[in-house]
């Protein structure tokens, strides 16, 4: 029965535990009575039979048992002193009580309390000390897989990556010394490893530590400066590892299968976004949410991020069945506590939308269901158009209808003076929500999100680049001085969401993107990064500007501006009004599009949008 109750592999350690702690209250008695138990048998009996009894179950109320020995730490420890001290409060107050009954030393309750602090506690750290570095397969020891590391970072990641390679020496890695800038660490020690430098002493740090590999220990560091540490370590001949950025840590655990080469997206990272996560959770817990597009990079994102606010259903609703399959099991694995609901279905599918919002009736929106490919959108405009403004237009009027919260449009910078149907259609997108706005009712907000690419998105360009590497290149840029805004999915993902919490109605946000990448640079990063040189191992081409497409993005029409928000991250464009008659010319634009005209198209996409700027009869050229 109690076999059934315990974990199997925990259930020697129950009664280990158990026989030691109950052998030291006949230890406390004989110290005390200096080993002359006579007159005191019947007492030291009755005594350790009861205690007993009383300890099995604070082992098990306390779950001391269930500890691994091997990984002991602080709060474990902290159990264990709740667990001896609650059954030696006992102990102490029963030989007060009964003292008319029984006969027992007050002091034995205290050393038999000082006694199980000192060979419990003991147990543990003894065992851990032991396996950890005296254990024969320790990487201390000599040995083929011992592999000497030089931290960069002596901060908690640092500290915490160090912890896992003592607790993991299978992994074969070794801490010899980390690196600092900080000053104040400087010739100190952390978990017995000293801090033998700054980031700018890695070369001469290798050599005379003969380190083996460098792992880069800032998670939280800009790319700026991933970049001068990289720098610093192709200087020597160790190889060099990363731990994740914090966007990856959301358990805030560093674990060493995480640690992983470092990669062009390090080099151009940002600061963490500190988010007003009170705002967020005001509008997001306990509500039922619809995220379109939810398969999507972005889409995926959200839901990810939504499951740290407590909604109360979200809804994912998305075309690519795939896409939604492998987020489901995503979810199921590392979001268990997320109620979701699974909708394949389409935005341009205004029945369907319908059917969806009687059945769910979301509170808040989450729209990120588009056609982005630029090219592709040039030589398919009516797809755009059916997709990005009729599925939009489609989406704002049943949730006017349902009277949805809060509805947050995803946009882009390709919008601001747009040289690509994708970019014009998105535009739309942000004046139909502006239109929706202008609808709602008190406490309604519906508003649009604009920032640039995002790393590692599906067909972005990183992924394009990797894949060209692997075929031994060329790798192919459309041109030498293209450059790009560049945010990673979490960030945006975040700040959409911290956008929608702003409560301000009609507004199109545009997130701070952080200073412009040249793609050329992007690429040489990594060709490198991969072990090669670029224009000896790997070639570069450059193949032409695509249809559509500009050398540089912006954030702002010449007409808007901005003003700040209460987010340091997040900007108000200072919105032209809504243009007049748009229900109107959008009619005509969806017939227009109907009938596949793609010069038609785009003149009707120029009539909603003044700013849009094309050539006729444009060519693929993807």
């Amino acid at each position: 029965m109690l076999k059934r109750i315990i974990d199997q592999r925990d259930f020697w350690k129950f009664f280990l535990e158990l026989g030691v702690w109950t052998s030291i209250t006949i230890v406390a008695f004989a110290l005390r009575l200096e080993g002359e138990f006579n007159g005191y048998i019947q007492e030291i009996v009755l005594v350790t039979a009861v205690l007993a009894v009383f300890k099995a179950i604070s082992i098990y109320l306390f779950g001391t048992f269930r500890q691994s020995w091997r990984n002991i730490g602080f709060r474990d420890l902290f159990s264990l002193l709740k667990s001896i001290s609650l059954v030696s409060i006992l102990f102490l107050a029963s030989a007060f009580l009964l003292r008319n009954e029984f006969v027992i030393p007050y002091s034995v309750p205290v050393i038999e309390y000082s006694l199980s602090l000192l060979i419990l506690s003991g147990m543990r750290v003894s065992t851990r000390f032991y396996l950890v570095y005296w254990n024969p397969t320790y990487v201390r020891k000599k040995g083929k897989n011992k592999y000497r590391v030089l931290i960069a970072g002596a901060g908690e990641s640092g500290n915490m990556a160090a912890r896992e390679m003592f607790r993991h020496p299978q992994a074969g890695m070794h801490p010899v010394a980390f690196l600092d800038d900080d000053k104040s660490k400087q010739e100190q020690k952390f978990l017995g490893i000293p801090v033998v430098g700054t980031i700018d002493d890695m070369e001469e740090a290798v050599k005379k530590y003969k380190i083996d590999e460098i792992l880069i220990a800032m998670p939280s560091e800009s790319g700026e400066v991933i970049r001068r540490v990289v720098e610093q370590a192709r200087k020597t001949d160790a190889k060099y590892r990363i731990i994740p950025s914090i966007y990856d840590l959301i358990s805030g655990k560093v674990s060493i299968n995480q640690i992983r080469d470092v990669d062009v997206e390090d080099l151009l990272r940002r600061k963490p976004v500190e988010l007003n996560t009170g705002l967020i959770k005001d509008y997001t817990e306990g509500k039922t949410i619809l995220v379109t597009g939810a398969g999507g990079s972005i889409g995926s994102e959200i839901v990810r991020q939504l499951s740290r606010f407590n909604p109360g259903e979200v809804v994912l609703m998305g075309r690519g069945e795939n896409s939604i399959h492998q987020l489901i099991n995503e979810i199921n694995y590392h979001f268990s506590n997320l109620n979701y609901a699974i909708e394949i279905g389409d935005v341009r599918d205004s029945e369907t939308l319908e059917r969806l919002f009687k059945k769910y009736e979301p509170q808040v929106v989450f729209h990120a269901a588009a056609h982005k490919h630029v090219p592709l959108m040039e030589a398919n405009p009516e797809q755009a158009i059916f997709n990005n403004v009729c599925g939009t237009r489609n989406l704002v009027q049943i949730a006017l209808e349902f009277n949805v919260t809060h509805f947050v449009n995803i946009s882009t910078d390709k919008a601001v003076n747009p040289t690509s149907v994708m970019g014009a259609t998105k535009r739309i997108s942000e004046q139909i929500v502006q239109w929706g706005a202008n609808q709602t009712k008190n406490g309604e907000v519906f508003v649009s999100v604009r920032f640039g690419n995002v790393l590692g998105s599906r067909g972005s360009v990183i992924p394009k680049f990797k894949e060209q590497i692997k075929r031994g290149g060329p790798i192919s840029i459309t041109h030498p001085d293209m450059v790009r805004y560049f945010m990673t999915i979490p960030e945006a993902s975040q700040l959409v969401m911290q956008a929608g919490a702003l409560n301000m109605n009609g507004s199109v946000f545009v997130l701070d993107m952080g200073e412009p990448v040249s793609i050329e640079t992007m690429a040489r990063d990594l060709i490198t990064l991969s072990g090669f040189e670029p224009d000896k191992d790997i070639e570069i081409e450059y193949t032409g500007m695509r249809p559509g497409e500009k050398l540089f993005e912006e954030l702002l029409t010449a007409e808007e501006g901005t003003d700040m928000t209460q987010h340091e991250k997040i900007y108000v464009a200072k919105s032209i009004d809504v243009i007049n008659d748009l229900s109107n010319k959008l009619d005509q634009l969806e017939k227009i599009a109907s009938g596949g005209n793609h010069e038609q198209i785009k003149s009707a996409i120029k009539d909603i949008v003044p700013t849009y700027q094309f050539e006729a009869k444009e060519v693929l050229n993807y």
